[in-house]
């Protein structure tokens, strides 16, 4: 998910494990912070009983006359060795007794009644600062009551704490752990999921459609500004990108006229051949400005909405390039599936990508053979431009899409058509498609 080496981790992952590694540590601490207060709390001698029974299961003993005696067994000297301190008293229920190492002065007149006590904790006398404990130990030789002390080990206390309470947290961990580590991933997910939606909507703007804001409801504070930041940029390009387009139609208009000056002047020239190379490099320069002012146009288009007839825009193309494609050496015809066929879309914008088509198709159609124009009802709409020429490369296909990019370098125009046909196509929701061979080419606008 979100591995340490990744350059964009996760931010989900991130925030659920730490949240879960949050709450373990709290747990975690509360528990030791109790376990130590017990520590603090209770008696130093509350982590000595259970050792001492094992010691007293192993060297305590009865005479024969039933005297208590106390041997020096091998847990004996072992616990003597981590407690030098250590003293007991042991006492039956007939209140005969033994002791063990060195019983505090105030605590020796307690010896007859510790048969009588079954659990105590006697600290805090202005005899002795030292703690004693009484408890009813059991061992293989029967019942006794034991007090005892010596041992004020505070980590020994903290250890039986943790050992003693266990069956209240493991329990408890075991349904918390499973349910946190499942919640707070779907609790962060929820949280983020405004932030998912945003993303997804920044990633669906197109860069032609102008107005387009991401919401900021609904979007954490912290990263509204995020949000508001990425606005703000949209505004700034929409901005110079109309300024941009703006200047670039005003060039293209302010082009036709020293054009139209110079063809009128080529035009009063003596007949020749040097005549005939200006006209033509002309008409290549006014094909260039036509073609950028078309392409600038296109993104101001407003009137996708209309009802079109995309047989009577074919048809009523080929009828205008007729003589442009005859001229050229061509045959040209019209082919149609359907008698008529409505759809949405611009009036405008679409007669002149079938125009571009078919212009394209006389530049690059080898001077000879047919050009097919076909529309078809598949989809919302398709309309096709088909020529018998040499073909395109294969590394040449999709980049005749791209702005300015020619397949031969002295071909009219100025590379522009077949974009201005993709950014049509894209406009009405659709895509351009080609296909070519030694066949021929056959480029196609199929509507979205």
């Amino acid at each position: 998910m979100g591995g340490a080496g990744n350059a964009n981790p996760s931010l989900w992952w991130r925030l659920s494990w730490l949240l879960s590694l949050v709450f373990v540590c709290v747990v975690a601490a509360v528990i030791i912070g109790l376990c130590v207060y017990g520590a603090v709390v209770l008696s130093p001698n509350t982590g000595t009983k259970d050792k001492l029974a094992a010691v007293l299961d192993e060297a305590l003993g009865r005479e024969a006359d039933g005297r208590l005696v106390i041997s020096d067994s091998p847990r004996l000297r072992s616990f003597k060795a981590e407690a030098e301190k250590l003293w007991f008293i042991v006492s039956d229920q007939d209140g005969r007794t033994v002791s063990y190492g060195a019983v505090p002065e105030a605590y020796r007149g307690l010896t007859g009644y510790i048969r009588l006590i079954k659990d105590g904790d006697i600290r805090g006398g202005r005899e002795t600062e030292e703690s004693a404990s009484i408890d009813a130990i059991d061992t293989r030789l029967g019942a006794f009551r034991v007090m005892y002390g010596g041992n004020p080990s505070r980590s020994l206390t903290f250890l039986t704490m943790l050992v003693e309470t266990n069956p209240i947290y493991i329990p408890l961990l075991a349904v918390a752990l499973p349910a946190v580590f499942l919640a707070i991933p779907r609790i962060v997910g929820r949280e983020l999921r405004g932030i998912s939606d945003v993303a997804r909507e920044a990633a669906e703007i197109e860069p032609r459609r102008h107005g387009a804001r991401l919401r900021v409801d609904g979007i954490p504070r912290e990263v509204a500004p995020l949000v508001s930041a990425f606005n703000g940029t949209l505004e700034r390009l929409e901005s110079e990108f109309r300024k941009r387009q703006r200047f670039l139609i005003d060039a293209a208009h302010e082009l036709r006229t020293p054009i139209a000056i110079m063809q009128t002047r080529i035009d009063g020239m003596p007949d020749g051949r040097e005549r005939q190379r200006l006209l033509d490099d002309v008409a290549r320069l006014a094909e260039a400005a036509e073609q950028l002012l078309d392409f600038e146009r296109n993104d101001q288009a407003a009137d996708l909405d209309e009802t079109v007839d995309l047989v009577e825009i074919a048809r009523g193309v080929v009828a205008d390039l007729a003589p442009l494609a005859i001229g050229a050496g061509y045959q040209i015809s019209f082919q149609s599936a359907v008698d008529s066929l409505k759809r949405k879309g611009s009036p405008s914008a679409l007669p002149r990508a079938v125009s571009n088509l078919v212009r394209n198709a006389v530049d690059h159609g080898g001077g000879s053979g047919m050009i097919t124009v076909s529309v078809s009802a598949s989809g919302a709409g398709r309309i096709s431009v088909a020529d018998e020429g040499p073909g395109i490369p294969a590394e040449h296909r999709e980049l005749v899409f791209e702005p300015f990019y020619r397949v031969t370098p002295k071909s009219k125009g100025a590379g522009l058509g077949l974009s201005l046909v993709k950014q049509i196509a894209l406009n009405h929701g659709g895509e351009v498609s080609i296909e070519s061979g030694a066949a021929g080419t056959e480029v196609a606008i199929q509507l979205g």
